[in-house]
């Protein structure tokens, strides 16, 4: 039997311990743990990576999202549309930012949020639209922005899972008025701790997004407003400069490695793979494939040594924290299928051939013995 973790971050931080491991020296030594040079360092490099003017690092993707929406001015009631398919920190941030959550539904192919689905859930209240780069597939854009410029409302992107990735030819997190990343440890690029970072070109929306961190202030003991504790420090600034120059590779090995699932998968009934849309160029956070009997074959795949997820089991609408909206089953019906079915497959970028062909074995035999019964 094989072990095969579904993200093994140790091997993969092991590769690059040395170098983060002299850079945390130097900052110790320098007694320079909030702002400095690594932090300008990456904000300026992860800009040009996406193809923005501006990066303001932050500690979580949660917080990116908030201090996006705190600095567009959202106010209580106002509406923001998003999906229901996505982590809990997405609504969070609407909420605690006084907006009020619309779910539309998916796009039954890339799970990505369905622009036919959103003139039906524009209201006059409606202020934004936040689009969900899922499993490190960008959205449709393009649609979604021209609903956004028919009705006068911002786009902001939630690219947490989608660092690089691409949508004709253009960076996730350049899309929009602005983008919102995490870096928490198991993403393409992760911090080793929280981070997350907010990208865009709107030169005042980055001032007020920096001063949001950093207590209200734009110089020391100035307060323009009331503002927040949620800077990225320095430690985590220079893991995340050293990743990023290995960033383009391991999205790449990521590629590679779903294009061998896919063409080991292609011919196993009852299941779904992934789907990439014309134009853009996923980064593959996540391998999830739909398939009937998901827990059980799950359990089945960890009785042989591969451990697998499930990316999201409990539709957001389904959550008891958003009970209150109450929206019944069939609310979103492609989400809810898909949160039935999914099952998220090890990827990562170190993954081998001989695990990619153990999983799919093992999970073709699954398949066939529950067919079977």
């Amino acid at each position: 039997m094989m072990e095969v973790p579904q993200i093994d971050l140790k091997i993969h931080n092991r590769a690059i311990k040395k170098e983060i491991f002299q850079l945390w020296e130097e900052i110790f030594d320098s007694g320079s743990f909030v702002g400095g040079e690594h932090v300008a360092g990456f904000e300026a490099e992860f800009a040009m990576a996406c193809n923005v003017q501006y990066c303001v690092s932050v500690n979580s993707g949660t917080d990116a999202l908030r201090f996006i929406f705190l600095a567009l001015g959202l106010r209580p009631g106002d509406e923001v549309i998003t999906v229901p398919n996505t982590f809990i920190g997405t609504t969070e941030a609407i909420s605690q930012a006084g907006g009020k959550i619309v779910f539309v539904d998916v796009d039954p192919a890339t799970y990505t949020m369905n622009p036919e689905k959103l003139e039906s859930a524009i209201t006059s209240r409606t202020r934004g639209i936040v689009p969900v780069h899922i499993f490190g597939h960008t959205a449709d854009m393009d649609a979604i922005v021209a609903v956004a410029e028919k009705y006068g409302l911002w786009v902001v992107e939630d690219a947490c899972q989608a660092h690089l990735a691409e949508y004709k030819g253009r960076k996730a997190g350049s899309l929009g008025i602005a983008g919102a990343f995490s870096f928490y440890p198991a993403k393409n690029i992760g911090a080793c701790g929280e981070a997350g970072a907010v990208t865009t070109n709107d030169a005042r929306l980055a001032e007020r997004v920096g001063m949001l961190r950093d207590h209200g202030q734009k110089d020391k003991y100035r307060h323009q407003m009331e503002g927040y504790n949620g800077r990225c420090d320095a430690l985590q600034a220079a893991v995340l400069r050293i990743k990023l120059k290995y960033l383009p590779g391991w999205n790449e090995a990521r590629r590679k490695n779903a294009g061998f699932y896919i063409r080991k998968l292609k011919s196993v009934d009852s299941m779904r793979l992934p789907e990439v849309a014309e134009g853009c160029l996923p980064v593959f956070h996540q391998f999830v494939v739909q398939i009937d009997n998901r827990d059980v074959v799950a359990a089945s795949l960890r009785e042989e040594g591969i451990n697998t997820g499930c990316h999201y089991p409990i539709p957001l609408h389904f959550q008891e924290a958003y009970s209150h909206l109450e929206l019944p089953t069939g609310s979103f019906s492609v989400a809810e299928t898909c949160a039935e079915r999914f099952l998220s497959l090890p990827m990562f970028p170190e993954l081998t051939t001989e695990q990619i062909v153990y999983v799919c074995e093992r999970l073709q035999a699954a398949v066939e013995k529950l067919g079977r019964k």
